[in-house]
């Protein structure tokens, strides 16, 4: 009861601040993200576990295939405890914001070393793009954590997949920080039984196993979002460039406009971040650029510690495909009732694009399993994209 009321205190000191802090974040984050974020990082390398200095290479935990288990039983057990057949929701990026009709354009003239799997030659893809919140509960836009999250599914991909339940598709996903969540699958796990006790917030503060620099870089990049158009994203966590080299990817906007949050410091409309896009795409076309990082200091550049940003300076992004979205309406029952039907996994994906890590390894099992069970609950049969679909 205690903990419980403490967790609320916070949670409701973090819901004011999100109200004030489009007035004030600009200017700390000019002023003290950069070193706060470089001495985060100064002591996660300090105290994170050593991986092979050799690119690419995996070292699987012990005991990941029990971890894995133990995560998607309990997050099945939040799903139905929280969910009726037929409104069960997705266990994480929960609350769907819009479903997009995109674009994805690979450029021509990449350089040697990038020219793998779906950027080995240029080309022009259809794709749909589901931007959501990232779960695992479906709050007012200005209650979320502040952190967005974004699934685009490539479709007309040729070639083998390591899925065999879509042919012609290509997932990628990702989180509006740099860093995810929990360093590692086993983390993870504590993180899921947090939730499932409605404390997830003393996952990062508990004294007894505290995970503090892992909350200061998620509130280093988590704030008030203006809309899902105009954040960069981030994958966390590496997947193949060709055999025996690594990559981990990113998705910038392009000269997108900056949209205020109505209302503030007062309530905005729940569904804010979904009425920002809407404006934006009845007016103008939205674009953000895909880039890469390949793994050049593995060292640095770890395979298995998703709380570690490759620097920069050791290997820059490079730009290799333009996703556009065009102009359009979206925010139809019927479109983002879609979203029931569509499954995101980073292991639809050509061999060239093997997930790799810990992290990536439990989602191969956790997202077939949980995806399941919700388009069992609910009905809705999963659905594999052409590009063609039509809503009224």
């Amino acid at each position: 009861m205690i903990a419980q009321r403490l967790h609320a205190a916070a949670v409701s000191l973090l819901h004011a601040e999100r109200r004030i802090d489009p007035f004030i974040r600009p200017a700390l984050d000019s002023l003290f993200r950069p070193w706060l974020a470089a001495l985060t990082q100064s002591l996660i390398n300090r105290t994170r576990m050593p991986e092979p200095d050799e690119p690419a290479r995996e070292t699987p935990l012990p005991d990941e295939a029990a971890i894995a288990a133990s995560i998607i039983a309990t997050m099945a057990a939040y799903m139905r405890s929280m969910y009726a057949p037929g409104g069960f929701q997705r266990a994480g990026n929960t609350k769907t914001h819009a479903v997009l009709r995109g674009r994805f354009i690979v450029s021509p003239d990449l350089p040697p070393a990038l020219r793998h799997g779906l950027f080995a030659e240029p080309g022009d893809y259809p794709a749909w793009i589901r931007f959501a919140g990232p779960g695992p509960d479906s709050p007012p836009d200005i209650e979320d954590i502040g952190v967005l999250s974004f699934g685009i599914k490539v479709m007309g991909v040729p070639g083998e997949k390591l899925l065999a339940d879509e042919r012609f598709t290509q997932d990628f996903t990702g989180i509006s920080t740099p860093t995810f969540t929990t360093p590692n699958v086993r983390e993870n796990a504590k993180l899921q039984r947090a939730i499932a006790r409605r404390l997830p917030l003393f996952y990062f503060l508990d004294p007894r196993d505290p995970h503090l620099f892992d909350a200061i870089m998620q509130g280093l990049w988590a704030r008030t979002q203006t809309s899902p158009l105009e954040t960069p994203y981030w994958s966390c966590v590496p997947y193949l460039l060709g055999e025996g080299q690594a990559m981990r990817y990113s998705l910038v906007p392009v000269n997108a406009p900056h949209s205020k949050v109505p209302r503030l410091p007062l309530r905005p409309p729940d569904n804010y971040l979904r009425e920002a896009m809407v404006a934006t795409l009845a007016e103008r076309d939205a674009t953000f650029d895909f880039r890469i990082q390949r793994q050049t200091v593995p060292s640095r550049m770890p395979i298995e510690c998703a709380s570690v940003i490759w620097p920069e300076r050791l290997s820059p992004s490079i730009p290799v495909a333009r996703l556009i979205l065009p102009r359009q309406i979206f925010d139809s029952a019927a479109q983002l009732g879609f979203a029931s039907s569509l499954s995101f996994n980073p292991w639809h994906a050509l061999p060239a694009h093997r997930p790799l890590g810990n992290q990536n390894r439990a989602r191969l099992v956790s997202y077939e399993e949980l995806s399941r069970l919700r388009q069992e609950m609910n009905a809705t049969p999963h659905v594999e994209p052409t590009g063609d679909e039509v809503f009224g």
